[in-house]
Order: structure tokens, then C-alpha cells, then sequence
């Protein structure tokens, strides 16, 4: 992420954020899916929760991410793959980002959160007036990085550990390109009306074969050519932002204020 903050061009206001996964960190919240009651029952920002809260704290809010990301022109997302998936709290975040696509940016109409309500304003004219996509437009890219099981991995593309191996077939492995363990979020930004250019979502891989204690940040940057992948993905990354120009509006930061505070 500082390497990257560091080769964007000097004129560009950059607004960083580290999500790692630390002990004792207060966390992003998790989703209630409440669109699955209603699309209106999901408010756009997020009122499950709210910012400062003692009995719910939340890492979303606390750090205004609703409010930064409304406010931006593009976003630029890096992380590693874990487990065939993004990380925890990426997927945590997109989550709760849900609302982003359609959500209701009038929770006064359904008493903040009566489903009955939000189901009837869902069925109504007046809905259509009302959802919309309210971070259309911005530009999304996407960095995964891997590396290939570490050391675990046999000649045979199978788990060392793995005893009954004749159950393991490798050629069945889920994404033969690992760009797709980012390929949930990546389509929910553009269902959301959030352009992820396919040049800017991409992969590489770092210390494959290397136990994970020498496959730290410091050891990453070692591997020259793969760092030089990271550097083209950042090069494009300008190019298209810079032709594309401003899109956020102070309107679009006003919309992203808290309305509860729980």
C-alpha cells in the first residue's frame, strides 16, 4: 500500500486505510443481510450500526470508510488471497457495502428499520423515485497476491499433509488464475455501477515454495519481477483514473453521514 501511495502522482489527494486483521483491533461488523427482507430495509449508509458506539463497536464507521469512499474518485484494493477468498475483513467490508448498490437513503420512512414498512415502500412508486446506485461511477482495482500453498505443497500439486491423496485431484482446483478469489467482490462493484476494468484486477505470486516466515512484506519486495507486476498494475491504475477525471460529489460525501448512532 505505501509503495503505491508513494508512485501515484503528487497532485492527487491519496486517503490510505490498513484493514489487517491485528489482535485487539476493533473489527468491522457484520452484515445483517436485511436486504434479504427487503431492498428497502438495507439503508445506504449502513444503520445497523453507527460510529462511537460502546455496546457495537464497528471499524466501518469509526474510520467514516462510507465517508472516505464517497468522497473518492477511485479506490485501489490489495490484499491476500486466504483460503480460495479474500480476506476477513475485505469481505466484511463489501458486505457491508451492500447497501451501496440500491440501498434506502431514507430510513425516516421505515422507522429506521420496521421490515413491514420497509416492504411496503418497496412495493411502492415512490421506491423507484428513491434507489439507486450511490456510488456509481467511481473506478475500482483490484490486487491479490498468493503464494501457491508456501512450502505445503508436494511435486505431485498436492498438500504434503494430505494422506489419502487419490481423494485430491489438483487439476480440479477452484481458480487456476488467482485473480479469481477476488471475482465476489470485483462483480459486486460492477452490479453496483463501480467500473473494475479488467486491466486493473489482477494477481501475483510471492513466496512460493518459501515457508510463511520468510514470506513477510520486507521478503515480498525482494522478487524483483514480481514487483514489477505490481508496479505495471499501478501505471495502468493512473492512466485510467487520470483520463477519467473527478467523479465523487459533495453531495455524494453529505449522503454518506451516519443517521444512528446505536
Amino acid at each position: 500500500m505505501l509503495r503505491m501511495a508513494a508512485r501515484l502522482p503528487p497532485e492527487w489527494q491519496i486517503d490510505t486505510e490498513d484493514l489487517g486483521n491485528q489482535h485487539g483491533r476493533p473489527k468491522i461488523q457484520a452484515c445483517n443481510a436485511c436486504v434479504s427482507s427487503s431492498m428497502a430495509l438495507c439503508v445506504y449508509p449502513c444503520n445497523c450500526y453507527g460510529p462511537r458506539s460502546e455496546t457495537q463497536p464497528d471499524l466501518m464507521w469509526d474510520l467514516d470508510l462510507y465517508g472516505r469512499l464517497a468522497r473518492s474518485d477511485a479506490w485501489a484494493f490489495i490484499g491476500p488471497t486466504n483460503w480460495y477468498g479474500p480476506t476477513t475483513n475485505f469481505k466484511l467490508m463489501f458486505d457491508r457495502l451492500v447497501c451501496a448498490a440500491g440501498g434506502n437513503p431514507r430510513p425516516d420512512l421505515i422507522d429506521k428499520k420496521d421490515t413491514l414498512k420497509a416492504q411496503a415502500l418497496e412495493r411502492s412508486p415512490q421506491w423507484r423515485r428513491l434507489t439507486r446506485n450511490h456510488l456509481e461511477g467511481r473506478t475500482a482495482a483490484f490486487f491479490t497476491y498468493c503464494d501457491g500453498g508456501a512450502n505445503e505443497m508436494g511435486e505431485d500439486r498436492r498438500p504434503k499433509l494430505v494422506k489419502r491423496k487419490e481423494w485430491f485431484d489438483p487439476d480440479q482446483e477452484p481458480y487456476q488464475d488467482e485473480k479469481l478469489a477476488y471475482q465476489g467482490l470485483v462483480w459486486q462493484c460492477r452490479y453496483s455501477g463501480i467500473e473494475v476494468p479488467e486491466a486493473l484486477w489482477t494477481a501475483g505470486v510471492f513466496g512460493e515454495g518459501k515457508p510463511y516466515a520468510d514470506d513477510q512484506a520486507d521478503d515480498m519486495m525482494a522478487e524483483a519481477d514480481h514487483v514489477a507486476e505490481f508496479d505495471a498494475w499501478i501505471e495502468r491504475f493512473v492512466a485510467h483514473v487520470a483520463l477519467k477525471g473527478i467523479v465523487a460529489t459533495k453531495a455524494d460525501e453529505r449522503a454518506a453521514k451516519s443517521t444512528t448512532n446505536v
